[in-house]
């Protein structure tokens, strides 16, 4: 009985000693990341039997556990993907928030300034200094473009090198990943079975490291491993195994960066099902900010070239030619896609500004069709042959032939911004009269007055415009037109206030009108005072011509702005809240796994005192054999 009792004693010194070492350890990781507390768990000896009934044999260390809940580590981890998210994607869409938003370093002044100078030309057509000061403001204008353009860009490109440079950090956390998994399995299979803790935890830390670049989902297996998948559960780890992710240029777009998985067949791209974490929040801020403020930049810039040009053209400069392009109107971009086996080449041209969208468009070949998805909403439309306009932009076969898979990138207004261009070099160029002059006939007797006239349509168009013409009434409601241009109609009706239209231009007569009377429209020789075309130029500041005619330059501008800002700021409020979420999380995950200072010092009392009461059994029992020898 004595042995017995002596065992007894042994078994409670060594869990003691157990639990002593494991508070230690608690106690010593307190603040290492990612660590779970660790507990001792006992089970009571096998009894032996006698005549007197069992007797226990002691205690025996069953195994020390982790404590640990799935749920609650998934929770916080899960919350940490989406913090890092919004953390990402504020502080990227910030940065255009802040530059668009700019009172100085913005579009909105270099707009009013430059409308301004086309304002003061309309009110002193002669003067050129007024005109120059027109010339400087477009050239401002055009730079201020080029500016925000230029630095966008530069927030896209920046975003690829984070992009490269978060799959590179991706691969080396996968293959730690898989090196953990390999020695948690070696581990457990040499402890018999038992939990390697340290290791586990180890391993969860990388996890989460890896959940905060790309959002990450895990499977445990029977031996210990942890299978781990990203996107829509493409395996990125696979027991002892890490598979390596790779960038590589767009096919479709040179400027964009491709994420997939590299062997020997082939690359399979993921980019779209990555959503989580920083990775995922640098691919939408390029496919959700950067692009989309590229490309409204763009449309600014061409539907302001494209509209001054047609308005400037209707007019005559200084020196009594007509006006000419007054910008450069930016060209589409259109890019084959790497790899096309065919020899067609597409040409894109801005033929209405007004309809021109904010999307790209992809246009595939097959069997005898193109197929045109707009990007933006995935609509698709299918066409025979080409030309085709579509939303603006008018599409055609520049030469070759397309083979059935190929496809092309269609960017109407992504290049808008950078290729907006002045073209006129001399004040003089500027286009601020009409090219034409009406008046009333000296000797009529009525008292009807004509109108100095519109032009709607610039030479050749036009090649009658300047032909000067005669209206003369052979009623009160008829009229006969007579000059030296081709097709000069006789007894037309005429609608008394209403326009006359012919040869490119409208007039209207006011009053009553007597046979006889006469007006003639003819060229504005010496029109150097005249300010009509001016006029209509700078009231394209305020006219609506974007997006299908609903917004001025300055509205679709401060579109931008809005949206951008309103984003920027439900990302920082989302942002703020996902902060708190986290701090609630890990309180909650820490209350059940976090090391309490406080119970692990109770705890190392208890058991000091624990293993002092079995060191007193081992006494008495050492007393008991010697009182045995003694007899």
């Amino acid at each position: 009985m004595g042995g017995n009792v002596f065992s007894i004693g042994l078994t409670g010194l060594n869990a003691a000693q157990s639990h002593l070492a494991t508070a230690g350890h608690n106690i010593a990781n307190a603040a290492t990341p990612g660590f779970h507390r660790q507990r001792v768990e006992l089970q009571n000896g096998i009894p032996q039997a006698s005549g007197e009934g069992f007797f226990g044999t002691g205690v025996d260390v069953a195994t020390v556990n982790r404590i640990y809940s799935e749920f609650l580590d998934n929770q916080v981890s899960a919350a940490l993907g989406r913090q890092a998210y919004l953390d990402t994607y504020r502080d990227e869409i910030a940065q255009i928030d802040n530059l668009l938003a700019d009172a100085n370093a913005g579009l909105t002044p270099a707009l009013s300034e430059f409308f301004d100078s086309v304002h003061e030309v309309g009110t002193d057509p002669e003067s050129a200094a007024s005109r120059q000061a027109m010339l400087s403001g477009a050239s401002t204008l055009v730079s201020r473009f080029r500016a925000l353009e230029g630095r966008v860009s530069q927030m896209y490109a920046a975003a690829n090198g984070q992009i490269t440079d978060t799959v590179t950090a991706i691969n080396g956390l996968a293959t730690e990943i898989a090196r953990l998994n390999q020695s948690v399995i070696v581990a457990e299979g040499a402890a018999g079975g038992h939990a390697a803790n340290d290791l586990r935890d180890q391993r969860d830390a990388v996890i989460a490291e890896l959940n905060r670049l790309t959002g990450v989902s895990t499977v445990a297996q029977s031996d210990g491993s942890l299978n781990v998948m990203i996107g829509n559960g493409q395996n990125l780890v696979v027991g002892s195994r890490a598979l390596a992710l790779a960038t590589s240029v767009s096919r479709e777009d040179p400027k964009r960066l491709e994420i997939g998985y590299t062997s020997a067949s082939g690359t399979a791209i993921i980019t779209s099902s990555l959503t989580g974490g920083e990775l995922g929040a640098m691919l939408a801020f390029q496919r959700d900010a950067a692009a989309p403020t590229l490309n409204n930049l763009g449309r600014i810039a061409t539907a302001l070239a494209f509209d001054f040009n047609q308005q400037h053209r209707l007019g005559q400069d200084l020196n009594g030619a007509p006006g000419a392009d007054f910008f450069t109107v930016p060209t589409p971009v259109v890019i084959a896609r790497n790899g096309n086996t065919g020899s067609a080449l597409l040409d894109a041209q801005v033929v209405d500004a007004a309809a021109l969208t904010l999307s790209d468009y992809r246009i595939a070949y097959n069997a005898g069709n193109f197929t045109v998805t707009r990007v933006s909403d995935a609509s698709v439309s299918i066409y025979a042959s080409l030309p085709q306009t579509i939303d603006g932009v008018r599409v055609s076969l520049a030469s070759g032939a397309p083979a059935n898979g190929d496809s092309f990138l269609v960017q109407p207004t992504r290049a808008g911004a950078r290729d907006i261009a002045v073209r006129l070099v001399d004040g003089s160029e500027i286009a601020a009269a009409a090219p034409i002059r009406s008046a009333a006939g000296a000797g009529n007797t009525g008292s009807a007055a004509i109108t100095a006239g519109t032009v709607n349509g610039p030479p050749p168009t036009n090649v009658n415009l300047l032909q000067p013409v005669t209206i003369t009434f052979t009623g009160p409601n008829s009229y006969d037109v007579s000059g030296t241009g081709t097709g000069n109609p006789a007894g037309l009706v005429y609608v008394p206030g209403g326009n006359i239209s012919h040869n490119g231009w409208t007039v209207a007569i006011s009053g009553s009108v007597r046979a006889g009377d006469t007006f003639t429209v003819t060229p504005n020789s010496g029109g150097i005072s005249d300010n009509r075309n001016a006029n209509l130029l700078a009231a394209l500041q305020n006219t609506k011509t974007i997006g299908g005619a609903v917004a001025t330059y300055q509205g679709a501008y401060s579109q931008s702005v809005a949206s951008i800002g309103a984003r920027t700021r439900e990302v920082q409020v989302a942002a703020a809240a996902q902060e708190t979420l986290v701090t609630q999380t890990k309180t909650t995950q820490q209350s059940l796994s976090g090391v309490n200072l406080d119970e692990e010092a109770a705890n190392l009392i208890r058991y000091q005192q624990m293993y002092q009461a079995c060191g007193k059994v081992i006494e008495i029992a050492s007393k008991l054999f010697d009182s045995l020898l003694a007899i």
